[in-house]
């Protein structure tokens, strides 16, 4: 709809500037009709309100497509308030769900996987630094999932301190490639901000065979596995 309106404006300022420009042709090009309108009151005076026509035409035009500029600003900063996490700057939980709305109740394509990752330390930080160096830590944790994911995946925050990765094209590699990118530059982060370290884990799911269904299950799976490296690290 919004792509339709555009183009409407746009012929109509393209039809009025083609028919202006031959309306000047056909002035400045026959002499006789030139001197009608200098020499003719009533000529010159339809001719004045002809361009006073045109000239309100082309500002009613030209704030039409202000107005519609500001319309479409209006509705990117909504959609991207609606589908980004304000304290993460990434897909929030709304989106995650759009994206596993996309396959529930179809069979789990063979090309699908999924990253849980969790970022185990934030409490810490909060304790030591404060509720803002805690949302810092979640922004930084969640940029450096944007950056690993170019190319890759989808990367969303799923709640709390719980990220969401969803490969639709996944392969094996892709999802090495991920976890890797992901690695080097916590790794770099933590060497650039010693004093609150990034701490994270995460759980994979890609191809589990017949036990593996739906992506739910995927997820859940995928989920499961985070939490017992979690355990583990715990003992």
């Amino acid at each position: 709809m919004k792509k339709r309106i555009e183009m409407i404006k746009t012929v109509q300022l393209v039809l009025f500037i083609l028919i202006t420009a031959f309306g000047l042709y056909l002035v400045f090009s026959n002499a006789e009709l030139y001197q009608l309108i200098g020499n003719n009151s009533a000529v010159k005076a339809l001719s004045g309100l002809l361009w006073l026509i045109a000239i309100l035409s082309f500002a009613f035009i030209l704030w039409d497509f202000a107005s519609f500029s500001a319309l479409k600003k209006d509705y990117s900063e909504l959609d991207f308030a609606v589908h980004n996490d304000p304290v993460a700057g990434i897909a929030n939980r709304f989106s995650c769900d759009a994206m596993i709305e996309k396959y529930l109740d179809k069979p789990l394509p063979d090309t699908l996987g999924c990253i849980m990752a969790d970022l185990t330390n934030i409490r810490r930080i909060n304790d030591r630094h404060g509720y803002l160096s805690g949302n810092e830590a979640i922004q930084a944790f969640s940029n450096i999932l944007q950056n690993a994911s170019l190319g890759l995946c989808f990367v969303g925050r799923n709640g709390g301190n719980k990220f969401m990765a969803l490969f639709e094209e996944c392969t094996a590699e892709k999802m090495d490639t991920f976890l890797r990118r992901v690695q080097e530059m916590v790794d770099a982060y933590n060497t650039a901000h010693p004093d609150r370290m990034l701490q994270y884990l995460s759980g994979t799911a890609f191809r589990e065979g017949e036990s593996v269904r739906t992506i739910n299950q995927l997820i859940a799976l995928s989920d499961r596995r985070l939490q017992e490296k979690a355990r583990q690290s715990q003992q």
